[in-house]
């Protein structure tokens, strides 16, 4: 089952458009790559996803209900867990707060994310509970945003540039953790510039140039035709 769907997306801010017919879908339990240079409308298509940006034309299903005309808050609530770019933790409370300032169980999981099991996933947050927000290293802070995500039991998870500017250790850090969900079955989109852990983490790559849907395919097409990809992704 398609979780996520996306058919002739068209968006933009005020007159200016930005995508143009973006189509890609994401399976029940599959994790999707979007790669491209910046500026190319990746962040775009996730804030249409999320209900940030109102779309021109297309359409998103998201469980199988479309989301025109929905809130953010109501997108949210369907199963959709948001790690925007730069983070945006809350400064001004511990880690602890931050996390439990999202926790909710909508869909009574039988494995729930709790205080204790994002501190599983991240050992480093539970010594640091008690730090105020600005006080963590970049590092910490994605960690934290990736468990405040966590903390509102998605059913897709989606991080906007998941491992930007981290150091290699605390990138690895990230890139184990999300080996972790999809052990889980958690469904996700990831944006990176990490070809090689992209291609060992995700089912799907959707690269997108100008607004547009350059190339999709599997990691072992990926592999196949790198060369070609990489074109899109270099400066």
């Amino acid at each position: 089952m398609a979780w996520l769907e996306i058919q002739k997306l068209q968006a933009g801010y005020g007159g200016n458009r930005v995508l143009h017919d973006i189509g890609f879908s994401v399976d029940d339990g599959h994790i999707t790559s979007l790669l491209g240079r910046n500026g190319m409308g990746k962040t775009t298509t996730l804030k249409c996803v999320i209900g940030l940006i109102k779309p021109y034309a297309g359409t998103i299903h998201v469980a199988g209900q479309p989301t025109a005309g929905m809130a953010a808050f109501e997108i949210a609530r369907l199963g959709v867990g948001w790690v925007p770019e730069g983070r945006q933790i809350f400064p001004t409370l511990t880690v602890e707060e931050n996390l439990l300032a999202t926790a909710a169980d909508r869909h009574h999981a039988a494995d729930r994310y709790t205080l204790q099991r994002v501190y599983e996933f991240f050992p480093r947050l539970q010594e640091r509970q008690r730090n105020m927000g600005n006080q963590l290293s970049g590092g910490e802070q994605q960690m934290l945003a990736i468990g405040r995500a966590l903390m509102t039991n998605p059913k897709l998870l989606i991080l906007d540039e998941a491992t930007e500017g981290l150091a290699p250790l605390i990138r690895a850090e990230i890139w184990r953790v999300l080996g972790e969900l999809r052990n889980t079955g958690m469904a996700m989109i990831v944006v990176d510039k990490n070809l090689g852990p992209l291609m060992s983490l995700a089912d799907h790559h959707v690269v997108i140039e100008k607004g547009r849907v350059a190339w999709q395919g599997s990691s072992e097409a990926l592999r196949a035709e790198q060369a070609t990809v990489e074109q899109y992704l270099g400066v």
